[in-house]
């Protein structure tokens, strides 16, 4: 080869260092992608939670102390109110408040995921559970289902 003459491709050994730098930053990214989306959901649920959480107390505190009931949590939540805990679709001179959630977010994790429908207990198509009594919410999970922390999802 002469002095002047400039070299046109890569070596072997370069591209070896290439494919191994390319495999290392493999190595660490995919795990950490992968985990990204569990992480999403897992904030999905504390986000929705808030969210449903806060709606529930509100409610409250416009209505004189009044909580929803399992039986009208959606209308309760989703419709106007009059300060008593009657609620209306549309709102008027008498139902003033609310609305206090656009709809009930579907539940974003675990077995019942996609569901959005509220009740007492488990069953077909429940997405969260609502206690009457101590008006606490909580996600419809299975017993065992856990966020990689190992967190039960049903007691966020």
């Amino acid at each position: 080869m002469s002095p002047t003459a400039t070299r046109k491709a890569f070596s072997l050994v370069e591209l070896v260092i290439v494919v191994v730098i390319i495999g290392v930053i493999s190595a660490i990214a995919i795990p950490r992608l992968s985990r990204g989306s569990e992480g999403a959901q897992d904030s999905a649920l504390r986000g929705n939670l808030a969210i449903l959480r806060n709606g529930i107390e509100m409610f409250a505190a416009e209505n004189g102390g009044a909580y929803p009931t399992v039986a009208n949590f959606v209308e309760a939540m989703t419709a106007y109110s009059d300060g008593k805990g009657n609620t209306n679709a549309t709102k008027t001179t008498k139902f003033i408040f609310g609305p206090y959630l656009k709809e009930v977010p579907a539940l974003p994790v675990g077995q019942n995921k996609g569901n959005n429908v509220v009740a007492a207990a488990d069953a077909a198509g429940v997405g969260w559970i609502y206690n009457d009594t101590t008006h606490e919410i909580s996600a419809n999970a299975g017993v065992a289902e856990a966020d990689v922390t190992g967190t039960l999802y049903t007691a966020y």
